[in-house]
């Protein structure tokens, strides 16, 4: 995972990422314009363009805040000496749930991938980063507690990782037509229940 230094931002630039960032989630990337960020903020949008001189400069701004974010948070959780891999697989549920719980918000990276034929290039690269980076992580979790026993997995931690990866992504995008958040605890409770060695599954 990439931790490159980032110079400090502006509180108006940290503002506009805000704004921004919740577009793309609730939008999509090609569903706002910065007239929309400057109707939040009750800024001019030279003010934007003064931080980010095209939208395709926020979006990577905005795409590079979340995985830095995200990859330390994941960071901290896996540097826990008395985190479990399940404590640190439930950690990675969270932020799926906390979309959930919103009427129409989606992972920023699930929701620019629907839109992946028409971004910026630059922007395409850092959302086929972002998966990549986020089933690796997944597959090592899962591959150290295939090795401690405590997940039942008999074949490839990489493909269960991917396979993880994947319904978590598509049970957002479901739940947000469906409006169902069951959709997503659904997803969670199966592979929380094919994870479990025999024996374990009654353990409260």
């Amino acid at each position: 995972m990439d931790h490159k230094c980032v110079k400090p931002r502006s509180d108006t630039a940290e503002k506009i990422l805000d704004v921004g960032e919740n577009l793309i989630q609730t939008r999509s990337f090609n569903g706002f314009s910065y007239q929309d960020i400057s109707d939040a903020l009750g800024i001019k949008k030279a003010s934007i363009h003064y931080h980010f001189a095209s939208k395709s400069d926020l979006g990577a701004a905005i795409m590079t805040r979340y995985r830095q974010r995200l990859e330390a948070a994941m960071a901290i959780a896996e540097g826990t000496s008395e985190n479990s891999c399940w404590d640190l697989l439930e950690f990675y549920f969270t932020p799926y749930f906390q979309y959930a719980d919103t009427p129409d918000k989606v992972c920023l990276s699930g929701s620019l991938a629907g839109e992946f034929p028409t971004l910026p290039a630059d922007m395409q690269k850092m959302v086929a980063g972002f998966f990549h980076d986020h089933q690796t992580w997944l597959a090592k979790v899962l591959e150290r507690g295939k090795i401690h026993g405590e997940f039942a997995i008999q074949d490839s931690t990489v493909q269960m990782a991917r396979v993880l990866f994947d319904a978590l992504q598509g049970a957002l995008l479901v739940k947000r037509a469906s409006g169902e958040i069951k959709q997503l605890h659904d997803v969670v409770d199966v592979f929380r229940l094919i994870l479990t060695p025999t024996g374990k599954h009654d353990k409260a």
